[in-house]
């Protein structure tokens, strides 16, 4: 393990952004086939249905009836009846298929948009807060500062290419990219705003600025699972909930 990180700081120092881009794209796209794992084994697929069979024949093992009924057609007495039926699953439901599709697009964003951005983002960081602005590295203010300016800018800019890319990416025209970029960017960026300002504390004030981003790529192994996750729930009713819990605020404050 320790030659494994002396070998990684070797190639930050001898080709940074390359490095960046690389170690990205690939803890991206692990945390995508996470973030599959995750909704293949949180989703509960309908087992029991209600439906309407000939007492004769029922198309599937009934436990329960709950309503029966009788009408004439054609001159017979058919007997209906209203019951709870016990559906086999499909084998797609049983067995976790990874969307190798999918994970290659994640990784693209991390190569092309995490990798080169976040490295660029953390050093041109830096060098304003402590060139620019003068502050005293890991200062109160220095740390504050940093972690401010990453929530308040690259925090939202990051969720929203992501919901974008990835819209674009399966196929969907650009009204389904925005509604889904209304539906899940806001309860993405509160989620989020309730976590990484304090993984981003101890990032701006431990770790050097060349090693920020792996710092924050180890993170985006766990938020890169939850981002897909999130993005695959797709109109979940909790999403329903928390959009309608702030509109219900914003009124109340707005009257």
């Amino acid at each position: 393990m320790l030659r494994l990180w002396k070998w990684y700081q070797n190639c930050l120092a001898t080709h940074p952004v390359k490095t960046q881009v690389i170690s990205s794209g690939f803890i991206w796209g692990l945390g995508d086939i996470g973030a599959q794992a995750v909704t293949h084994s949180t989703t509960k697929p309908q087992k029991h249905v209600r439906c309407i069979v000939y007492r004769e024949k029922p198309a599937f093992a009934c436990s329960s009836i709950w309503f029966a009924d009788q009408f004439t057609y054609g001159g017979s007495v058919l007997l209906l009846e209203l019951v709870r039926c016990e559906i086999p699953l499909p084998d797609e439901h049983k067995e976790l298929k990874i969307n190798w599709r999918r994970v290659a697009t994640t990784t693209m964003f991390g190569l092309g948009f995490v990798g080169p951005v976040g490295h660029y983002w953390y050093q041109g960081l830096d060098r304003i807060i402590r060139v620019r602005l003068k502050l005293q590295p890991n200062s109160f203010r220095f740390v504050a500062s940093k972690v401010a300016a990453d929530g308040i800018i690259f925090g939202p800019l990051d969720l929203l290419v992501f919901f974008t890319y990835m819209g674009y990416s399966s196929g969907k025209s650009t009204a389904q990219v925005k509604e889904d970029v209304k539906r899940d960017f806001l309860p993405a960026l509160i989620l989020e705003g309730a976590i990484w300002p304090a993984v981003q504390v101890a990032n701006f004030r431990f770790v050097p600025v060349h090693n920020q981003l792996l710092y924050v790529n180890i993170f985006c192994l766990l938020d890169s699972c939850f981002l897909s996750w999130i993005e695959q729930q797709q109109d979940a009713p909790w999403k329903r909930w928390l959009k309608s819990s702030i509109s219900f605020k914003e009124e109340g404050q707005g009257g």
